[in-house]
């Protein structure tokens, strides 16, 4: 796991700057209200407000990144504010953070704009149970929502608006169906259903600390889309808790709450948060961990009873998780696992059409677009097949089979980023057989989407760079028929 970490690729050093920038930004959104004389709840509120802003807003294109944005205090401020007036009436405070949990989850349906929104109105609700907010403090805390905001915006689209130069990410395909057939809808139903069991649960371990246990539950629903990915992100939660809980008692608990070495500490935490996210998340409810820790270490209730609590409720919210995707509405690892790999060979064939246009002269194509979102496409099949190759996974045959496929569609992407390699060198010239290759590329991703089991695999590798990339590609493509043909698929998405 911490090879794993260190060694991952971080093409243009994207993961570097992401984490880089959140610690400017977030240092920005802390030192705004706290220039203009807020208190240390109200700098807390505004730094959280600031990270989600910088975390979650995952739109293709800078536009759109900053409409939503815009957005965040629009949809985050009223839940605020019923949070602190519904402080004081228990069973109506309960009832509506429950509707917070369903309707953040539903609005996934409406794209990364929709998920931003829900998980930052989820957080807002969270963070007012984190700090007791009351109606009093709603003048300091919404200013300081705003102001941070605003300081994160200015860092991510003014100061550092380094995704100018990328490629915009590929959108999740539109969920299908209608009612409780679309995803959306059952996870919303089994995120409401997990998080009512954490409420009541988390609540009979600890009256002060019970939404600890909805916020476990939230978050391990989140950016999961089956049964599979569920189960395997609340085991990885409760891990990175307890390596967490125990970097605390060794770093934060010391420390005291010290203003100086906190904000040292803090600062380390949110670039882990940010560097890791992308790559584990075991690594990442580590630092989460840490950060919550040095928080109530400033608020100086930081002790070890309150860490073993922490641990307790992350597991009763966990639990809740568990119990949700197995017995409300389940959705398989099949209903995804296998529309992402689709969308992923398809952006194959485009890749190597867009590289063979290139070749031939054109001078619109652009095959390195396609590459970052093949990229892209590969890192969400690998999230979607996790749960059948995880160590704890049964089934060997099943895993075997799953680490097959991926492996496949690696050489998928070694092959595409060499032939675009040689689209790119001015000397390369056409080759007519070029064209031919192409078609039979098209050919085998247009059997395997449809699940045929007959892909001729390709002769001798030619000489020709380019030709020889697309053998390559061609024969991953026809190995790829055995474990993706129909017979085998419900056998490799079965979890």
């Amino acid at each position: 796991m911490l090879k794993r970490v260190f060694t991952a690729p971080d093409p243009g050093r994207v993961r570097l700057r992401f984490a880089a920038r959140a610690v400017l930004g977030i240092g920005l959104a802390v030192a705004v209200p706290g220039a203009v004389g807020h208190s240390l709840t109200g700098a807390v509120t505004g730094g959280l407000a600031a990270l989600l802003a910088l975390f979650t807003v995952t739109d293709p294109t800078v536009r759109a990144q900053a409409v939503t944005t815009a957005l965040l205090p629009v949809v985050g401020l009223p839940v605020l504010t019923a949070a602190a007036w519904l402080h004081g009436v228990p069973v109506a405070r309960d009832l509506v953070f429950l509707a917070v949990v369903g309707a953040g989850v539903y609005a996934r349906r409406w794209g990364p704009r929709g998920h931003s929104l829900g998980v930052f109105a989820f957080m807002t609700y969270f963070v007012a149970q984190f700090l007791h907010a009351t109606p009093g403090q709603l003048p300091e805390l919404s200013a300081a929502v705003l102001l941070s905001v605003s300081g994160a915006a200015l860092v991510r689209f003014g100061l550092w608006c380094y995704e100018r130069g990328l490629p915009p990410s590929p959108a999740p395909a539109p969920p299908a169906g209608s009612g409780l057939a679309r995803v959306t809808t059952r996870q919303a139903v089994q995120a409401t259903a997990g998080a009512g069991f954490a409420l009541v649960a988390g609540q009979l371990v600890s009256g002060q600390r019970w939404y600890w246990a909805v916020g476990a539950t939230w978050w391990i629903f989140v950016n999961t889309a089956s049964r599979g990915e569920t189960l395997v992100r609340g085991f990885r939660r409760v891990l990175g808790t307890v390596i967490g809980i125990a970097l605390g008692l060794l770093v934060a608990a010391p420390v005291h709450g010290a203003p100086v070495p906190t904000a040292v500490l803090v600062a380390a935490a949110v670039f882990g948060i940010f560097y890791t996210a992308a790559v584990s998340y075991t690594w990442m409810m580590l630092w989460v961990t840490f950060l919550a820790e040095l928080l109530y270490g400033l608020l100086g209730v930081l002790t070890p009873d309150l860490l073993a609590l922490r641990l307790a409720e992350t597991a009763v919210g966990a639990l809740g998780a568990v119990l949700a995707v197995l017995l409300v509405l389940p959705v398989t690892t099949h209903l995804t696992t296998d529309a992402w790999i689709r969308r992923a060979l398809r952006c194959v064939h485009a890749c190597t059409t867009e590289a063979t246009a290139r070749l031939a002269g054109s001078t619109t194509a652009d095959p390195a677009l396609r590459v970052a979102e093949l990229e892209q496409l590969l890192g969400r099949v690998r999230l979607s097949v996790a749960p059948l190759v995880h160590p704890l996974a049964p089934a060997p045959g099943r895993k075997r089979r799953a680490r097959r496929v991926l492996a496949l569609l690696d050489d998928c992407a070694r092959e595409v980023r060499g032939l675009v390699a040689v689209a790119a060198d001015p000397e390369a010239s056409h080759d007519a057989r070029l064209a031919a290759a192409c078609w039979r590329v098209e050919a085998a991703v247009e059997a395997l989407t449809r699940g045929s089991e007959h892909i001729t695999a390709p002769a001798e590798p030619p000489t020709e760079p380019a030709l020889a990339h697309l053998h390559g590609l061609e024969r991953a493509l026809a190995e790829l028929a055995d474990p993706l043909r129909p017979a085998a698929r419900p056998r490799l998405a079965a979890a």
